[in-house]
């Protein structure tokens, strides 16, 4: 139920691998995953009702996106059949046994699961992984191998229903990386506390044969890092970490690095995405490699190959001198994260941001005062009117115009749209040869990136490129 979320279409597919009949539900059915399950031969049906388990399924994989009062699901417990959530099965058919991986927190997830995961098959060790984005070296976003290890992308978003928990908890984590904490998911977690109780029951949930990397230049995470069983290494910039990042150089190459482990030189690096963030993922994942049994020189080759991640800083296309790149940032601290990197791989062009709110967080007005201050590295910011959670007040809603208005006084450049069709007719008339403008948002925004290649290609002329 709910077989066209990531996740649980992913395990739809994965299942299917080990031999059973799958079927599912979604009330939208749309690509790319409609697709991604057609190719499957997985029959999907539209919408939720009753009649959607019959003939009686032997289980049924119930995803969080389904509510207690939805009628397949009161069916479901009506008809007494036997269910779990998404994490609690693939815990069950695919994590028993292995060796978990498992990378928490609230930024960076996907990118750092994403390298460890590659690496580990780079280097022939045959890993299995679900993580939350679509892996460029595999082109999907599982895989099942007979290796040891499996790697998972730890969401803290609840678990189903039935189950308000964070789902990382289901991940039986021999490893765990935490990047950073921060409040997020105001749908689900009322403050920060909240959100850090659900990392203190991860920390409480490590074997004490286990191993927890942490990132000790969050104060959050150094704080959770206390609370675990299992013995800690510490990495950042800071002095005294276990593993630390130094010699940060930028290029539209990606990010070249050094590394210091246990205050002894260890290695040089590059990460082909560009920034400061993905050097602290890159060094997360050369911790676990390193415990693996992997050199520092290994570990090198191998991620200087890393294809990138989906939506994360990928470059979409670039038309008459102007580059477009989608990227997943949404929380300001990801807005913040990516822009600095951008700046530093593209220095000298005029780098215009637009930004789509459309988490729930981003559309409530929590981020409200700390949006103006993480566009600094832009040149421009355009901001598109969010679609507003009528399911809120009006006065604790996100307000784009209080935003653009708040740049504005800030010295910043900022224009307000109310659709995405205006955001491309300013753009593509306004484009100047040697523009990079960046499409942050969670979601496919009107599919704005090709639409806006496809507008600039049908320019009959280009102005001249203008300097940051």
């Amino acid at each position: 139920m709910g077989i066209c979320g990531t996740g649980v279409g992913a395990l739809a597919g994965m299942l299917q691998t080990l031999g059973y009949e799958i079927s599912g539900s979604d009330q939208q059915v749309y690509p790319p995953m409609s697709d991604f399950l057609a190719g499957l031969g997985i029959k999907v049906m539209s919408g939720y009702q009753g009649d959607n388990l019959s003939p009686r399924p032997d289980l049924v994989i119930v995803g969080n996106v389904i509510t207690r009062q939805n009628p397949e699901a009161a069916a479901l417990v009506r008809l007494a059949i036997p269910y779990l959530s998404m994490p609690q099965a693939l815990g069950q058919f695919f994590l028993t046994g292995k060796s978990p991986l498992v990378v928490c927190g609230t930024h960076g997830k996907t990118t750092t699961s994403s390298i460890l995961a590659t690496v580990l098959h780079y280097a022939g060790l045959k890993p299995g992984f679900m993580i939350g984005g679509l892996v460029r070296e595999f082109k999907r976003n599982f895989n099942i191998d007979s290796g040891d290890y499996f790697v998972v992308e730890g969401d803290e978003y609840d678990t189903a229903f039935f189950d308000k928990g964070p789902k990382f908890l289901h991940y039986q984590p021999q490893t765990a990386i935490i990047t950073s904490i921060e409040f997020d998911h105001a749908d689900i977690y009322a403050d920060l506390e909240a959100v850090k109780d659900s990392f203190y029951k991860l920390a409480r949930l490590m074997p004490p044969q286990g191993l927890l990397i942490a990132n000790f230049d969050d104060p959050v995470v150094r704080e959770i890092a206390g609370e675990a069983v299992c013995p800690v290494l510490a990495y950042g910039e800071g002095a005294g970490r276990d593993w630390r990042l130094t010699e940060l150089r930028y290029g539209t190459g990606g990010t070249e690095f050094k590394v210091i482990k246990k205050g002894r030189f260890y290695g040089e690096f590059r990460c082909p995405m560009p920034g400061r963030h993905n050097a602290m993922n890159s060094l997360a994942v050369i911790a676990v490699l390193d415990k693996i049994g992997l050199s520092a020189a290994v570990s090198a080759g191998y991620l200087a190959r890393f294809p990138g991640v989906c939506r994360r800083q990928e470059v979409r296309g670039e038309v008459r001198g102007v580059t477009v790149i989608d990227d997943f940032a949404h929380h300001p601290t990801a807005v913040r994260e990516t822009l600095a990197a951008l700046r530093g791989s593209y220095p000298g062009r005029r780098l215009r941001a637009v930004f789509e709110p459309r988490t729930n967080s981003s559309r409530r007005r929590i981020f409200q005062d700390i949006y103006p201050l993480v566009f600094d590295e832009a040149d421009e910011v355009i901001i598109r009117d969010p679609v507003p959670l009528t399911n809120i007040p009006e006065t604790t809603r996100f307000s784009a115009r209080r935003l653009i208005d708040d740049l504005i006084k800030r010295g910043r450049a900022a224009r307000y749209f109310p659709d995405t069709e205006t955001i491309i007719d300013y753009l593509t008339q306004s484009a100047q040869t040697g523009d990079v403008i960046v499409i942050m948002s969670n979601g496919g925004f009107d599919n704005i990136h090709q639409r806006l290649l496809e507008s600039l290609e049908a320019l009959p002329a280009m102005q001249n490129s203008a300097s940051g």
